[in-house]
């Protein structure tokens, strides 16, 4: 039942962030002038930009309560003291610190340090989801006996990667440095920009990140299918690989259109699978028992210690 239930709520955070994006691409982010209530009421007329802005809202408090659920059905299942409750318990905090900062940006007036960090914390909480995903999941408790170490070093580089470009990309956006380089592929009509001005510096260091992105898990990718028969992270490699050329265009389709909705948007919600992915990879490959026999030449049991407890559903 938990992992049933995490599993929504993965699917229901994407859809979050997909809204969040939303809201910034139309201008709709204070729509509703006041917090937590929208024009004095939680029922305002849903229109224009307030049906973004308040459905963004009642999302938010939908995934608090999923998360919630998920992790009483976990609790009911893990034993006391294992990580997955000290996990889920920190994803709640997560969230809990996250309404904050959804509030802070509208009474401050959207300050770009709050919301940046309020992306950083949602890509963060996005993170921990995933290991509660993968962790409760049927498949990652019976998983064959192997070294795993490759597969999680590969999503660790991978989601580090992706969630420092991801930040970045938050402070592209909420600097309006979006179309501080117009054109595309070029940037100013060179490889290499004049940097004399840092709108410049920080939309074309979004791109040189994203190429590094790019390049990676193009060999992260390669390396999976070479060393790792097992579907799941096959699967997750080849995702990551779509994924990534998509980003790339998506990402100049972003510049070409002068930051349309229509591309912005799935832009930050390709990025948020990517990181989602990337921690699935890592995730997969992490406390596995070694290759080999025991002395009586039975398999060796897996360590699921610090993961114990939660039966898969």
């Amino acid at each position: 039942m938990a992992h049933r239930l995490y599993s929504a709520t993965l699917v229901w955070t994407l859809a979050l962030l997909l809204l969040g994006s939303i809201v910034h691409a139309t201008e709709s982010s204070l729509a509703c002038p006041d917090w937590p209530t929208c024009f004095g009421t939680m029922t305002p007329e849903m229109t224009g930009g307030v049906f973004w802005e308040h459905l963004h809202r009642l999302w938010a408090g939908g995934l608090v309560l999923l998360f919630v659920v998920a992790t009483v059905a976990l609790w009911r299942q893990a034993p006391p003291g294992s990580s997955l409750r000290r996990t889920a318990l920190a994803g709640i905090a997560l969230l809990l610190i996250q309404s904050v900062l959804g509030g802070l940006t509208v009474i401050y007036r959207l300050p770009d340090a709050i919301s940046t960090s309020h992306l950083a914390l949602a890509f963060l909480f996005l993170g921990l989801l995933t290991v509660l995903t993968v962790v409760t999941s049927r498949g990652w408790q019976e998983r064959p006996p192997g070294d795993g170490s490759g597969l999680k070093r590969a999503g660790l580089l991978l989601a580090g990667l992706v969630f420092a470009q991801s930040i970045l990309g938050a402070l592209v956006r909420h600097t309006d440095a979006g179309v501080a380089c117009p054109d595309v592929p070029l940037c100013l009509g060179r490889v290499i920009p004049p940097l004399d001005h840092w709108m410049v510096q920080l939309h074309f260091g979004h791109r040189a990140l994203g190429l590094a992105v790019a390049m990676v898990t193009a060999g992260a990718a390669v390396h999976v299918f070479r060393t790792s028969s097992e579907k799941v992270p096959r699967r997750l490699a080849g995702g990551l690989l779509i994924g990534v050329l998509a980003q790339v265009v998506l990402g100049f389709l972003s510049v070409a259109f002068q930051l349309h909705p229509a591309t912005v948007s799935p832009h930050t919600l390709l990025a948020a699978g990517l990181l989602s992915m990337s921690v699935a990879l890592a995730t997969w490959g992490w406390a596995r028992a070694p290759k080999g026999a025991s002395a009586d030449g039975a398999a060796p049991a897996r360590d699921h210690s610090r993961w114990a407890g939660a039966s898969p559903s």
